[in-house]
């Protein structure tokens, strides 16, 4: 919401400016070099990325629409859903934590977090590590360079929409540049006609121009800039299942692996000890700093 409020305020500032100097807003109106402008960049972007980046670019900008998922909210929650997931493991044991892994839509602890089990590379990064972890035979910090991978690899391929949307708007000005230099070509041919109408061409032509910079710097480039802040905080939410993970896998109580995982969360998300606590148990104290490695593993 905040980044469609933030393109309303670029648009009205730069109209009402426009205006307050008694500009005609109809003149704004150019149609044919917005075709120009637009077209050509969505050549750009078509020529150099493959339709797989361009499928999850379009995503990536409709994300950017509808605000981060990555809440203090959803952190609370996770933070209950790992408690929970491990508690049950200490309970039941690792035969049940195994079948819960293999079908999270159908395990009792998942079922009561539908927005993790929708956030699917999180929920693949977290449940093929945990399960990894149960096979056994794998030390813990090689399924800790495991997720040190599989992280270095989603945040490279998330990144290339960014990327791909970076150049477009780069591209932006000078396409612009290529449109006024067109509307001066269709005004060379009009010299000689009514003023009026050459002065028409001319400004026609200056709009391009101010069209490219205006949807570069003010529209296309924000928004790029907004994707890769999502992908930040997706990455710093990988972090937090991280660190839940290897606590559990080293052997650590859930309350303790939970609470590795809450110094994990950005301070700004971050719940204090007696939120955690109460979000997970309703009080108490954090006892039980180890459990034995074989019910963890």
């Amino acid at each position: 919401m905040l980044s469609i409020i933030g393109i309303l305020i670029v648009f009205g500032a730069v109209i009402g400016g426009y205006m307050m100097e008694h500009g005609k807003l109809l003149v704004l109106a150019q149609p044919a070099e917005l075709i120009i402008i637009f077209g050509a960049a969505a050549g750009t972007v078509v020529t150099a990325n493959p339709l797989s980046t361009l499928i999850r670019m379009g995503k990536a900008m409709l994300a950017v629409l509808s605000g981060s998922p990555y809440d203090k909210a959803f952190y609370t929650a996770s933070i209950k859903m790992v408690y929970d997931l491990f508690s049950m493991a200490r309970k039941a044991g690792t035969a049940k934590l195994e079948e819960d892994l293999d079908n999270p839509a159908k395990s009792d602890v998942f079922k009561k977090y539908p927005k993790f089990l929708k956030s699917h590379h999180a929920l693949d990064f977290f449940c093929d590590t945990m399960r990894t972890a149960v096979s056994g035979g794998v030390e813990p910090m090689d399924i800790d360079t495991m997720m040190e991978v599989d992280m270095e690899a989603h945040h490279k391929e998330v990144h290339e929409p960014v990327a791909a949307l970076s150049a477009m708007a780069d591209s932006l000005p000078g396409l612009g540049i290529v449109a006024a230099v067109l509307g001066v070509v269709i005004t060379m041919g009009a010299l000689g006609g009514p003023k009026e109408e050459i002065g028409e061409k001319v400004a026609a032509a200056l709009v391009g121009t101010f069209l490219g910079i205006l949807l570069c710097y003010g529209v296309f480039g924000p928004i790029a800039w907004a994707m890769a802040k999502q992908n930040d905080d997706e990455a710093a939410y990988f972090v937090f299942l991280r660190a839940a993970a290897m606590a559990f896998i080293k052997g650590l109580s859930p309350m303790m692996a939970v609470e590795f995982a809450r110094r994990a969360v950005p301070n700004s998300l971050r719940l204090s000890f007696k939120e955690m606590e109460a979000t997970c148990r309703g009080g108490g104290t954090a006892a039980g700093a180890k459990e034995p490695a074989a019910k963890a593993a």
